[in-house]
C-alpha cells in the first residue's frame, strides 16, 4: 500500500507542472495574436483613386456681349419725302428687299428734260446723216465731172476749154469740203446724243435711289423716319443726317473678346469656342474668326473676334455670353486629381511627386512629370501607370514605407475612357 501511494503521488507531481507549462504557452500565443491585430487596426485609413486615362483640356473663360455681324444705318442717297414705308421695328428682310420709296419731284422733272434732250439729239444725228449723204452725192457728181473733163483734155486738148476744166476742179474741191463738214457735223451730233443719254442714265440712277433697298439680310432694329418725313441725301459729310432705319445682320453674331497676353500664343484662327448664353440656358459652338495680331500695350490684351451662327435668330444682339476658349487639349492621357500632386521648390523649378498605395499596402513616393493642368485634374506624362492607386487624402502624417489601409474612391468624371 505504501509503495503504491508513493507512485501515485509521484505521478501527480509530474503532471501538474506540465499543465502549467502548456497553459503558460497558450497564454503567450493569445498575446501575440492580439498584438498583430492591434498593428493592423492601427494602420490609418487613406483615400485613394485610380490613375485613369481621360481627355483633358485647359480653357480661358471670358464674358462678353453679342454684336451683330454687320450693323449699319440705312441712309437715302437722294433727298426726298418718304412716300411708302414697307418695314417696321423687328422686320426681317432679305438683301435687295424694298424698305421705302421716296418722292423726289425734282428728279422726275429732270428725267423729262433729259428724255426730251435725247430725242432732240437723235433728230440732230438723223439730220446730220442726211446732210452727209447729200454732200457725198454732190461730191460724187462733181468728182465724176472733173475726172471726165480732165481725161478729155488729155486725149483731145482742143476739144475742151481749160476754163471748163478749172471750174469742174473747183466744184470737186468744194464738194469734198462739204463732205468733210457734214462728217464733222454728224460727229458733233453723235457726241451730243451720247452726252444726253449719259445725263438721262445718271438721273435715272439717282431716281432709282428713291427706292431704298436692304444692303444685306438682317433685321430692322430701329425706325428713324416714317411716312411723310423728309430724308436728306446721305452722301453729304454732315454726320447729323437722319437715316431711314437701323439694320443689323443677326444670322451670324460676333463676340469681341480681349484675350490676355499669356493666352495669345494658344489662340488660332478657326479654333472652336464654346459659348454659353445664360438667359437662354443654352450653349452654342463658335469659331475664332479674326485676331488683331498684336497686343494692346495699355491693357496687355489682344482683340479677338468669335463668330457664332444664329440661323434661328434665337440669340439677340446685346445678350450676355460666356465664351470658353480651349487653349491646350490632349485625348486619352493618364490623369490624376490635382490634389494628389506634391510640389517642392518654387513654381519655376518645382519637383512633383505623388504618394501611391503599393500592393503590400505601404506608402510609396513616385516622381512624376506633369503636363496639362486644370482646376480638377492634371496630366501625368511619366512616373505612373494606368490604375495605380494614388493617395488623395490628407498626406501630412504619411511617410514612404508606412502601412496604410487604402479606401478606393471613384469620383464622377465625364472624361474617363
Amino acid at each position: 500500500m505504501t509503495k503504491k501511494r508513493w507512485h501515485m503521488a509521484k505521478w501527480k507531481h509530474s503532471v501538474v507542472p506540465a499543465t502549467i507549462v502548456i497553459a503558460a504557452a497558450c497564454c503567450g500565443c493569445a498575446d501575440t495574436s492580439k498584438t498583430n491585430a492591434s498593428n493592423v487596426s492601427e494602420a490609418p485609413h487613406v483615400a485613394v483613386v485610380k490613375a485613369t486615362k481621360q481627355n483633358i483640356s485647359t480653357a480661358l473663360d471670358i464674358a462678353s456681349e453679342f454684336q451683330p455681324y454687320q450693323d449699319v444705318n440705312v441712309y437715302a442717297k437722294v433727298s426726298g419725302y418718304v412716300q411708302k414705308l414697307d418695314v417696321d421695328w423687328g422686320t426681317h428682310v432679305k438683301q435687295g428687299q424694298l424698305l421705302a420709296v421716296l418722292e423726289v419731284p425734282e428728279l422726275q422733272q429732270q428725267l423729262a428734260v433729259d428724255d426730251a434732250s435725247v430725242r432732240r439729239s437723235e433728230q440732230d444725228v438723223a439730220r446730220a446723216h442726211e446732210e452727209l449723204n447729200g454732200a457725198q452725192s454732190a461730191f460724187n457728181v462733181a468728182h465724176l465731172t472733173y475726172t471726165r473733163l480732165a481725161n478729155v483734155q488729155k486725149t483731145q486738148p482742143n476739144l475742151v476749154a481749160q476754163e471748163e476744166v478749172d471750174q469742174a476742179e473747183g466744184k470737186n474741191a468744194q464738194a469734198d469740203a462739204g463732205v468733210s463738214a457734214a462728217k464733222d457735223s454728224l460727229a458733233a451730233s453723235e457726241q451730243a446724243l451720247a452726252a444726253a443719254k449719259a445725263s438721262l442714265e445718271k438721273d435715272k440712277a439717282l431716281y432709282g435711289y428713291s427706292q431704298i433697298t436692304a444692303p444685306f439680310d438682317g433685321v430692322v432694329t430701329e425706325i428713324d423716319a416714317y411716312k411723310g418725313a423728309l430724308l436728306p441725301a446721305g452722301t453729304s459729310s454732315n454726320k447729323g443726317d437722319q437715316p431711314l432705319c437701323h439694320l443689323a445682320d443677326d444670322s451670324v453674331l460676333r463676340l469681341v473678346i480681349p484675350v490676355p497676353e499669356s493666352a495669345v500664343p494658344s489662340i488660332k484662327i478657326g479654333s472652336s469656342v464654346s459659348v454659353r448664353v445664360p438667359v437662354l440656358n443654352k450653349t452654342y459652338q463658335g469659331k475664332v474668326a479674326h485676331i488683331a495680331g498684336e497686343v494692346i500695350l495699355s491693357t496687355r490684351t489682344m482683340h479677338t473676334e468669335i463668330d457664332i451662327p444664329n440661323p434661328n435668330h434665337e440669340i439677340v444682339p446685346g445678350m450676355y455670353a460666356e465664351a470658353s476658349l480651349v487653349l491646350k487639349s490632349a485625348d486619352g492621357v493618364l490623369t490624376v486629381p490635382i490634389q494628389a500632386i506634391n510640389r517642392s521648390g518654387d513654381d519655376a523649378g518645382s519637383a512633383t511627386s505623388v504618394y501611391i498605395a503599393a500592393s503590400d499596402n505601404t506608402v510609396q513616393e513616385r516622381k512624376v512629370q506633369i503636363g496639362i493642368e486644370t482646376p480638377e485634374r492634371a496630366e501625368v506624362t511619366s512616373g505612373l501607370n494606368d490604375n495605380d492607386l494614388v493617395i488623395v487624402g490628407d498626406r501630412s502624417q504619411l511617410r514612404p514605407g508606412m502601412k496604410i489601409q487604402p479606401k478606393v474612391e471613384t469620383p464622377a468624371t465625364s472624361g474617363d475612357l
